[in-house]
């Protein structure tokens, strides 16, 4: 939806109110925090069923406007994610407010203190597609963090996200803190979206969570300063040495258990004198699952019917029950490979060759290396953060996946008595 002549007054007064909240919430206790959260936690198990509803609506709106399967998936809120949602709010409960704690301090020779404190960012921004859950995973760690919050989620979970949104409202105004602290501009639509991206004088931070064309549109027009989170093209590399039980297994739940979300493996890369050994098998339990594999041309000599795989394939994010598969010869080729079609989310190798492990951690440029470990574990929740605002794939402030600390910035506290410089 089109705002040609959106009214900047109206928008700019919830940005003002966000950020006036944002003062009152860097002062609220860790308790009244908690008890925040905890009321978000509940209205959520309260409200299911209006949730349910608003989120049925949408499913059927992306329906009839094409959305993928994969992006109808992250859309979809039943019984059971709800449920899930509330309980990775309650974990966020049991978390360590991060305010107020000493990184580092010193007392200098001359008897003035300096201390290094965590301190929360301020009101951060986010924009996001078809994922409510992030409406309440990047809230609740923006509150717990002592931030405030500006929700740009959608249209394709417009009526999910204002459910939502008012859920958090509420919960926050029956806590004694201020229901502006989460604001959204869902309602101005695109126009809203840019005016967020360029509002320096309200936002302090912007974090866009979808797909690598909206990374990359708020990347270019955003004046706010950006955190990047982004798209997973997700490699795993089976080498000469790696055990067929563990390749079966690994690669299958890297690709099926989730494969709309961004740590599902997109391209398998083998080396050649272990595909003979490991293709087999493991393209045999990929298809009973129902995914269809692109093939390179040696892997076709062993799967003739595998379609056969493109350029555009090897740099593109399926999301879905689709995957690329390539025959490297050595862990040189793999290696190089990665690095031309890496996004730098999460890579991974499958080896029993303590030199191949040790060199694949030191030299793939990722948020997340792993060694014999399926990537869907690149996820705030499995890595004990909670919920997570998103996973960070560039290298300022903060890099893969984000919970409370990377919410904060710093300020140095200086103490002195009546010290004045020589």
């Amino acid at each position: 939806m089109e705002h040609p002549d959106l009214d900047t007054t109206v928008i700019d007064a919830r940005l003002a109110a966000a950020k006036e909240a944002s003062y009152l919430l860097a002062r609220a206790t860790t308790a009244e925090k908690d008890a925040a959260l905890e009321r978000i936690a509940g209205l959520l198990r309260d409200r299911t069923a209006e949730i349910i509803a608003a989120n049925a609506l949408d499913l059927a709106t992306g329906r009839e406007s094409g959305l993928s399967t994969g992006l109808l998936d992250r859309l979809a809120l039943d019984e059971r994610r709800i449920g899930a949602l509330a309980d990775a709010v309650l974990e966020v409960i049991a978390l360590t407010d991060p305010i107020g704690e000493t990184v580092s301090g010193r007392s200098l020779p001359n008897g003035v203190r300096i201390d290094q404190v965590r301190v929360p960012l301020g009101v951060v921004g986010a924009i996001y597609e078809a994922r409510p859950n992030v409406t309440i995973d990047i809230a609740v760690l923006a509150l717990k963090s002592g931030n405030a919050v500006v929700l740009r989620g959608g249209s394709a979970a417009e009526q999910t996200n204002r459910v939502l949104v008012g859920v958090l409202r509420d919960a926050l105004g029956a806590a004694g803190l201020p229901a502006d602290g989460v604001q959204t501009v869902d309602d101005f639509g695109r126009a809203g979206a840019r005016h967020l991206m360029q509002a320096r004088d309200y936002v302090d931070v912007l974090i866009p969570r979808g797909s690598a064309g909206l990374i990359r549109a708020v990347v270019d027009e955003a004046k706010v300063p950006v955190i990047e989170t982004g798209a997973g093209v997700v490699h795993m590399f089976l080498d000469e040495s790696a055990r067929e039980d563990w390749a079966v297994e690994l690669v299958h739940n890297a690709k099926t258990q989730r494969p709309s979300v961004c740590n599902a493996l997109e391209t398998l890369l083998v080396h050649r004198a272990a595909a003979p050994r490991l293709l087999p098998a493991v393209l045999d339990r990929l298809e009973a699952s129902g995914v269809t594999i692109h093939a390179d041309e040696r892997v076709r000599t062993l799967r003739p019917e595998a379609l056969p795989v493109t350029d555009e394939d090897w740099a593109t994010e399926h999301m879905s029950l689709d995957l690329s598969v390539g025959i490297v010869d050595s862990i040189d080729d793999a290696l190089a490979h990665i690095r031309r079609y890496s996004t730098k989310h999460t890579e991974s190798i499958v080896t029993n060759d303590l030199g191949n492990a040790e060199r694949f951690l030191n030299e793939v440029d990722a948020a997340a290396v792993m060694v014999n470990a399926s990537t869907r574990f690149t996820d705030g929740a499995e890595f004990g953060f909670g919920a997570e605002v998103g996973i960070s794939t560039q290298k300022l402030h903060a890099r893969g996946p984000m919970g409370l600390p990377e919410l904060t910035s710093t300020k140095w506290i200086v103490r002195g008595a009546g010290h004045v410089r020589a």
